[in-house]
Protein backbone atom coordinates (compact mmCIF):
# COMPACT_ATOMS: atom_id res chain seq x y z
CA UNK A 1 0.00 0.00 0.00
CA UNK A 2 1.43 3.16 -1.02
CA UNK A 3 2.12 6.38 1.18
CA UNK A 4 0.11 8.93 0.36
CA UNK A 5 0.81 12.99 0.52
CA UNK A 6 -0.54 14.87 3.15
CA UNK A 7 -1.61 18.31 2.38
CA UNK A 8 0.21 21.19 4.36
CA UNK A 9 -1.44 24.27 5.68
CA UNK A 10 -2.21 26.82 4.23
CA UNK A 11 -2.97 24.66 0.96
CA UNK A 12 -6.49 26.15 -0.41
CA UNK A 13 -7.03 22.18 -1.00
CA UNK A 14 -7.78 22.03 2.86
CA UNK A 15 -10.38 23.87 2.72
CA UNK A 16 -12.82 21.63 -0.10
CA UNK A 17 -15.75 20.50 1.21
CA UNK A 18 -15.99 16.87 0.94
CA UNK A 19 -18.69 14.98 -0.67
CA UNK A 20 -21.00 12.26 0.47
CA UNK A 21 -20.01 8.27 -0.63
CA UNK A 22 -22.04 7.25 -2.49
CA UNK A 23 -21.14 3.49 -3.20
CA UNK A 24 -18.44 1.73 -0.55
CA UNK A 25 -16.32 -0.36 -2.86
CA UNK A 26 -12.97 -1.82 -3.70
CA UNK A 27 -11.61 1.77 -4.51
CA UNK A 28 -12.64 3.40 -0.95
CA UNK A 29 -11.33 -0.11 1.10
CA UNK A 30 -8.17 0.66 -0.82
CA UNK A 31 -8.29 4.37 0.20
CA UNK A 32 -9.10 4.07 3.79
CA UNK A 33 -5.96 1.17 4.20
CA UNK A 34 -3.84 3.75 2.12
CA UNK A 35 -4.85 6.51 4.38
CA UNK A 36 -4.19 4.16 7.75
CA UNK A 37 -1.17 2.87 6.65
CA UNK A 38 -0.51 6.87 5.67
CA UNK A 39 -1.63 7.74 9.26
CA UNK A 40 0.69 5.24 11.06
CA UNK A 41 3.67 6.57 9.25
CA UNK A 42 2.98 9.73 9.86
CA UNK A 43 2.78 9.05 13.00
CA UNK A 44 -0.73 10.48 13.66
CA UNK A 45 -3.98 9.19 15.10
CA UNK A 46 -6.17 10.69 12.55
CA UNK A 47 -6.65 11.62 9.20
CA UNK A 48 -9.48 12.51 6.89
CA UNK A 49 -9.54 11.93 2.98
CA UNK A 50 -9.54 15.95 2.42
CA UNK A 51 -6.25 15.76 3.66
CA UNK A 52 -4.51 13.59 1.25
CA UNK A 53 -6.70 15.33 -1.84
CA UNK A 54 -9.56 13.52 -2.03
CA UNK A 55 -12.57 15.20 -1.56
CA UNK A 56 -14.97 12.47 -0.04
CA UNK A 57 -16.46 12.36 3.48
CA UNK A 58 -13.93 9.02 4.78
CA UNK A 59 -11.82 9.25 8.13
CA UNK A 60 -9.48 7.09 9.87
CA UNK A 61 -8.71 7.30 13.04
CA UNK A 62 -6.88 4.71 15.70
CA UNK A 63 -6.00 6.33 19.33
CA UNK A 64 -4.73 2.46 20.40
CA UNK A 65 -1.57 2.08 22.53
CA UNK A 66 -0.72 -0.75 20.20
CA UNK A 67 -1.60 1.64 16.83
CA UNK A 68 -3.62 -1.77 15.88
CA UNK A 69 -7.51 -1.11 15.53
CA UNK A 70 -8.05 1.64 13.22
CA UNK A 71 -11.17 2.61 12.58
CA UNK A 72 -12.91 3.87 9.50
CA UNK A 73 -15.60 6.12 9.44
CA UNK A 74 -17.42 6.70 6.25
CA UNK A 75 -20.03 10.10 6.16
CA UNK A 76 -19.83 10.51 9.88
CA UNK A 77 -22.90 12.93 11.32
CA UNK A 78 -22.34 14.14 14.93
CA UNK A 79 -26.02 13.37 16.41
CA UNK A 80 -25.50 14.90 19.78
CA UNK A 81 -22.88 16.43 21.78
CA UNK A 82 -22.74 17.68 25.19
CA UNK A 83 -20.11 19.26 27.45
CA UNK A 84 -16.96 21.19 26.82
CA UNK A 85 -13.41 19.93 27.26
CA UNK A 86 -10.46 22.18 26.20
CA UNK A 87 -7.25 20.12 25.24
CA UNK A 88 -4.11 20.60 22.99
CA UNK A 89 -4.33 19.39 19.60
CA UNK A 90 -1.90 18.95 16.71
CA UNK A 91 -2.71 17.74 13.20
CA UNK A 92 -0.53 16.15 10.30
CA UNK A 93 -1.42 18.85 7.86
CA UNK A 94 -0.28 21.59 10.36
CA UNK A 95 3.24 19.75 11.44
CA UNK A 96 5.10 21.16 14.50
CA UNK A 97 1.80 23.22 15.81
CA UNK A 98 0.18 22.26 18.75
CA UNK A 99 -2.71 24.04 20.71
CA UNK A 100 -5.58 24.19 22.82
CA UNK A 101 -8.89 23.91 21.13
CA UNK A 102 -12.35 23.56 22.68
CA UNK A 103 -14.50 20.71 22.11
CA UNK A 104 -17.65 19.01 23.05
CA UNK A 105 -16.38 16.34 25.58
CA UNK A 106 -18.90 13.73 24.53
CA UNK A 107 -20.35 12.65 21.08
CA UNK A 108 -22.94 10.36 19.91
CA UNK A 109 -21.84 9.75 15.63
CA UNK A 110 -23.75 8.19 12.85
CA UNK A 111 -21.57 6.30 10.29
CA UNK A 112 -21.13 4.35 7.58
CA UNK A 113 -18.52 1.15 8.20
CA UNK A 114 -16.41 -0.11 5.27
CA UNK A 115 -19.10 -3.09 5.20
CA UNK A 116 -21.87 -0.03 4.15
CA UNK A 117 -23.83 -0.74 7.06
CA UNK A 118 -24.79 2.10 9.24
CA UNK A 119 -23.09 2.66 12.78
CA UNK A 120 -24.02 4.59 15.56
CA UNK A 121 -20.86 5.37 18.36
CA UNK A 122 -20.64 6.99 21.70
CA UNK A 123 -17.41 8.74 22.22
CA UNK A 124 -15.75 10.48 24.87
CA UNK A 125 -12.27 11.94 25.85
CA UNK A 126 -9.45 11.87 22.98
CA UNK A 127 -11.69 9.70 20.58
CA UNK A 128 -14.81 12.30 20.27
CA UNK A 129 -11.94 15.26 20.60
CA UNK A 130 -10.16 12.84 17.36
CA UNK A 131 -13.65 12.62 15.52
CA UNK A 132 -14.41 16.43 15.69
CA UNK A 133 -11.07 17.13 14.28
CA UNK A 134 -11.43 14.82 11.52
CA UNK A 135 -14.77 15.91 10.54
CA UNK A 136 -13.68 19.40 10.58
CA UNK A 137 -11.58 18.59 7.90
CA UNK A 138 -14.65 17.03 5.88
CA UNK A 139 -16.02 20.71 6.27
CA UNK A 140 -12.94 22.41 4.75
CA UNK A 141 -11.50 23.36 8.43
CA UNK A 142 -8.38 22.81 9.47
CA UNK A 143 -7.79 23.02 14.05
CA UNK A 144 -5.98 26.18 13.53
CA UNK A 145 -9.19 27.87 12.54
CA UNK A 146 -10.38 27.62 16.08
CA UNK A 147 -7.53 30.00 16.94
CA UNK A 148 -7.22 33.56 16.79
CA UNK A 149 -5.80 35.49 13.97
CA UNK A 150 -2.89 36.49 15.91
CA UNK A 151 -2.04 33.01 16.54
CA UNK A 152 -2.80 31.97 12.83
CA UNK A 153 -0.62 34.55 11.97
CA UNK A 154 2.08 33.19 13.73
CA UNK A 155 1.54 29.60 12.35
CA UNK A 156 1.42 30.40 8.57
CA UNK A 157 4.55 32.44 9.12
CA UNK A 158 6.14 29.41 10.65
CA UNK A 159 5.38 27.00 8.32
CA UNK A 160 6.83 29.06 5.79
CA UNK A 161 9.87 29.04 7.09
CA UNK A 162 9.94 25.48 7.42
CA UNK A 163 9.13 24.92 3.66
CA UNK A 164 12.27 27.44 2.54
CA UNK A 165 14.46 25.66 5.35
CA UNK A 166 13.42 22.34 3.73
CA UNK A 167 12.80 23.34 0.38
Amino acid sequence: MPLLPILRFPDPRLRKVAVPVTNIDGSIRQLAADMAETMYEAPGIGLAATQVDRHIQLIVIDISEERNAPLTLINPEILADEGLQIGEEGCLSVPGVYDKVERAEKITVRYLDLAGKTQTLEADGLLAVCIQHEIDHLKGFVFVDHLSQLKQARIKSKLAKQARITA
